[in-house]
């Protein structure tokens, strides 16, 4: 794991182990982020919006997620499907 990646999850763990799982939708992540849908996460030197992470993502998600885990998982690996990570 680079650590970049580790950054990120250390990040996306933080602001999402808190929330009421299983998580639905992408809508019901927004109250857990203390910036809503500008919160900023960090990999090494791309910092991403949750908007903009949103966006990367729409094909790579799999709702509903159990737990913070599963989440994580795949932001990660759809990012990396997508090249950015």
């Amino acid at each position: 794991m680079s650590d970049a990646e580790a950054e990120l999850r250390e990040e996306l763990t933080a602001a999402f182990e808190d929330a009421d799982y299983p998580i639905t939708s992408l809508t019901s992540l927004v109250p857990e982020l203390p910036r809503g849908p500008m919160t900023k996460f960090s990999a090494g030197d791309r910092t991403f919006s949750a908007m903009e992470l949103a966006k990367l993502l729409s094909d790579h998600q799999d709702f509903p997620y159990e737990d913070v885990e599963s989440l994580v998982d795949d932001v990660v690996a759809g990012l990396k499907a997508e090249g950015e990570l």
